[in-house]
C-alpha cells in the first residue's frame, strides 16, 4: 500500500544532491559517521559504567 519504492529513493537522492551539492555531500557523510562513532562509544561506556556500578551495589556480590 504505502511501501517505499526504488524511484522514491532516487527522488530523495536527487533532492539531497540539489540541496547540498555534490561537493558538500561527502563532508556531510563523513561528519555523520564521526558523530555516530562518538555516540556508539559513549553508549558502550555508559553500559560499562552501569554494569560495574550494579555489581558494586549488589549486596550478594560480597559472598
Amino acid at each position: 500500500m504505502n511501501s517505499l519504492k526504488p524511484w522514491h529513493l532516487l527522488v530523495l537522492a536527487v533532492v539531497f544532491l540539489v540541496l547540498f551539492g555534490s561537493k558538500r555531500l561527502p563532508d556531510s557523510a563523513r561528519s555523520l559517521g564521526r558523530s555516530l562513532r562518538i555516540f556508539k562509544s559513549e553508549v558502550q561506556e555508559l553500559n560499562k559504567d552501569e554494569n560495574t556500578g550494579s555489581k558494586k551495589s549488589d549486596p550478594d556480590s560480597d559472598r
